[in-house]
């Protein structure tokens, strides 16, 4: 135990010895370069030429063996056999020296070379930590530069947003007060608009009631001054000598054979739909009337649009199967002749009397005793309308009118207008009806003058309100 002690003083001297030596050769023989890079290694080389001097050192010598005669003699003999062949391997051992030589001044060049690559790199590497610190410094540089160029733009953005915010602020306020005032104009404007068409409406209303009340009161004047005239005209007539009264014959009726008059209406009247859709013309004027009366009601056309319109009607006709068709419908219809179902009727009973071509069946002195019995039954603005052939059209009397072999005479639209002036008819409207060139399409070759003097509606209505 105290031999160990002593001697671990000198095994530690000796290792550090070791390993000085082993310091020494890598910086003699340097095996890698700073960095990494490995140099060739010449330890192999070396090793091998030093077993290549050992092996040309033992030429010429003998192996040892152990002593005695036997090997003694032996030795002396390859001695012997040696010096014998000295001068046979002579320029062999010298070209192996030298052969060696040659081998160590190339291992002194490559170690020379590898020492040569080191400081290189030894360089190299110091001029690698003089470029990084440069480059470290750019960097930062660099670095530094960005931060400073990013802070400029971003106290620049917040700079520009903030005049931004402010500018839309503002415009955002002015176009809130502009909004607020341009409402405010056109909610005046829009005010002002609808008062005034309100006050327009207003008096245009009131105007028109009035040119209303003074037309009738006008016509209602007119009415009772020629009211006044005839009967003055009649008290002179019975103050003179009365003339023998003259019974004028009634014309005898004309019969004719049993027809089927509701093929006769579908041929050349039309058919329902087509009737109903030109008497819709008159629906607006009935309109709110409290009952209205169809005369010649026929297949109950204009009941039909009474009841879709709301107004309650009724209708007569001398036709039974007329009358059968209109109940079948469910329309209110009876069979009467006019002048007696209009003599039965109270006065002013009546809100509307329609009459459609009807008073061209009637003997001309006829008519006038119709309009008067009217007059006399419709309540004050109650409204007559007469619809009967226009013969101010000569196309009805080449086509139309002479197909009806009950038509007596055509009424002019004046004189059915004096009819109505006559009898207390005010607001006369007088309307021309289903034009010829509907019908008649060689018409439309006419001069537009003549066409419409000569050849406009076939038929014509005239309405009127009863004034007083």
């Amino acid at each position: 135990m105290a031999a160990g002690s002593a001697s671990d003083p000198k095994l530690a001297e000796l290792t550090a010895i070791i390993a000085e030596i082993r310091e020494r050769v890598r910086a003699r023989h340097p095996s890698t370069m700073d960095g990494g890079l490995p140099l060739p290694d010449l330890l192999p080389v070396l090793h091998a030429r030093d077993v290549a001097m050992s092996k040309v050192a033992s030429i010429g010598t003998v192996n040892p063996r152990p002593p005695g005669l036997v090997n003694g003699i032996a030795q002396g003999f390859k001695k012997l056999v040696a010096r014998a062949l000295d001068w046979h391997v002579r320029e062999q051992v010298e070209f192996n020296r030298a052969a060696m030589s040659c081998i160590e001044a190339v291992l002194e060049a490559l170690q020379e070379a590898n020492r040569t690559s080191a400081q290189i790199a030894q360089r190299l590497a110091a001029a690698e930590q003089g470029a990084a610190a440069s480059r470290d410094q750019r960097e930062h540089w660099e670095r530094w530069r960005q931060e400073w160029e990013q802070k400029l733009s971003t106290n620049e953005i917040q700079f520009l947003r903030s005049v931004a915010d402010l500018q839309t602020a503002y415009q955002h306020r002015a176009t809130l007060m502009e909004g607020n005032f341009r409402g405010l104009v056109e909610a005046q404007h829009s005010d002002f608009d609808v008062a005034l068409e309100k006050a327009t409406l207003d008096i245009q209303g009131r105007l028109w009631k009035d040119l209303e009340r003074i037309r009738g009161d006008y016509e209602r004047l007119i009415h009772t001054e020629l009211r006044l005239v005839r009967q003055r005209a009649a008290l002179v007539t019975a103050a003179a000598p009365a003339a023998p009264a003259v019974q004028a014959a009634a014309p005898a009726a004309l019969s004719f054979p049993p027809l089927d008059w509701m093929k006769f209406a579908d041929r050349f009247r039309g058919s329902d739909q087509y009737v109903r859709e030109k008497q819709r013309f008159y629906v607006e004027s009935f309109q709110g009337a409290p009952n209205v009366l169809d005369i010649g009601c026929g297949r109950g056309e204009f009941l039909e649009l009474m009841r879709e319109a709301g107004v309650p009607a009724c209708g007569i006709d001398l036709g039974e199967e007329c009358v059968a068709t209109c109940r079948a419908k469910g329309l209110a219809a009876e069979r009467a002749d006019l002048f007696e179902y209009l003599t039965g009727l109270a006065d002013q009973s009546l809100g509307g009397i329609f009459c459609a071509q009807v008073v061209e069946h009637l003997p001309p002195e006829r008519v006038p005793e119709f309009i008067r019995l009217a007059q006399q039954k419709l309540a004050r603005g109650g409204v007559l309308a007469i619809e009967t052939p226009n013969p101010e059209c000569l196309a009805i009397f080449a086509t139309h009118f002479f197909l009806d072999p009950t038509h007596t005479r055509p009424i002019p639209p004046p004189l059915l207008v004096f009819y109505f002036e006559e009898y207390g008819f005010g607001s006369i409207e007088v309307h021309r009806l289903s034009p010829a060139v509907e019908s008649m399409p060689e018409v439309a070759t006419l001069p537009e003058a003549f066409r419409s003097a000569f050849f406009g509606g076939l038929d014509y209505a005239v309405l009127g309100k009863r004034l007083a």
